[in-house]
């Protein structure tokens, strides 16, 4: 058992996460401000509030709740970090403090989403009086796409764009019911979600057709901006509103239970440790390639997080016994 503990430890520190990915700088904003003066700064300062608590609730109605009125009329209480950048336009940086935030929002009775979030891969094809274009990886205009990803709270991929995958770039294959093609071409990416985006006209009247599968769940919307930033934010907001709802945890609804799962490598006790992070994961057991982790959660939402690293539920085990504490047991296998 020492020897499994040890290996585990030293995994999680030098093997990433297959599919799921940890968003790094989740409790950083970042908002324009046209001057550094008082009110220009309470103002961004609210804002990077408000875009906070949406990127860890994904629920719009949050930042207004009554039992957040505290926290607005003084954010100072969870910021570790204040400073201005410039640019065009120029922004605040506000940098949250996870603990004191987390515990914020847990005592407003909010739920939240954790760091560890389905990495997407969006196909996105602009088309416009200058011509067609499927955004890839080294273009110039990906960098508004990967600009709202990282306000939104969500781990972006873009594809190469190269000439195999061009044939791609068409209304119709982005806008159709199936999503064979892209799943297809998707592959060599290892992304858990697949967004696919048709966006057209001109600055100014931006429209954006936009389409998400997760496994087989299919969520599509229409959003609007006035340019190709603004039209970027916009799907991921309406995208990351769409997911959150699948991995948030709910005050009052976690229990104890413990977690079985068979089929473990050395590549695979990173993997399981990562996404149990939030779970406050504790190891009870190892025998062979089996494994039993004694955690703390919503049972809806473990499934959903070991669904991104492809792991398959089993049917339960009676010969097993239940750690002490436990109230249930979900088995998983790879």
């Amino acid at each position: 058992m020492r020897f499994h503990t040890l290996l585990l430890a030293c995994c999680l520190g030098l093997a990433p996460l297959a599919q799921a990915e940890t968003v790094n700088n989740l409790y950083l904003v970042h908002e324009p401000a046209n001057s550094q003066d008082a009110a220009e700064r309470d103002q961004a300062t609210q804002k990077a509030l408000e875009t906070l608590v949406l990127r860890l609730t994904g629920d719009a109605k949050a930042y207004s709740s009554p039992a957040l009125a505290g926290l607005r009329a003084d954010p100072k209480q969870i910021i570790s970090q204040f400073g201005f950048e410039g640019g065009n336009p120029p922004t605040v940086q506000v940098e949250f403090d996870p603990s004191a935030t987390d515990a914020a929002l847990r005592k407003a009775g909010l739920a939240l989403w954790g760091a560890n979030r389905p990495s997407i891969i969006a196909w996105w094809l602009t088309d416009n009086a200058d011509g067609t274009n499927l955004i890839g990886d080294g273009q110039a205009s990906a960098e508004p796409l990967r600009r709202a990803a990282q306000h939104r709270g969500l781990p972006l991929r873009l594809p190469l764009a190269d000439l195999s995958e061009q044939p791609l770039a068409s209304a119709k294959a982005l806008e159709g019911n199936d999503p064979a093609g892209l799943r297809s071409a998707s592959e060599r990416y290892g992304a858990d979600a697949l967004l696919a985006v048709h966006a057209t006209g001109s600055d100014g009247q931006l429209q954006a057709k936009w389409q998400l599968w997760l496994g087989d769940q299919r969520e599509k919307g229409t959003v609007q901006g006035a340019d190709n930033a603004a039209l970027a934010d916009a799907v991921m907001l309406a995208v990351s509103q769409k997911l959150a709802p699948r991995f948030v945890v709910k005050p009052g609804t976690s229990a104890d239970m413990a977690l079985q799962v068979q089929g473990m490598n050395l590549e695979r006790y990173a993997q399981l440790g990562r996404l149990l992070e939030g779970f406050g994961g504790r190891l009870v057991s190892v025998d062979g390639d089996k494994v039993v982790y004694q955690v703390s959660g919503s049972p809806d939402q473990l499934r959903a997080q070991l669904s991104l690293a492809k792991l398959q539920e089993a049917p339960a085990d009676p010969a097993q016994p239940q750690p002490a504490g436990a109230t249930t047991t979900l088995y998983f296998h790879w």
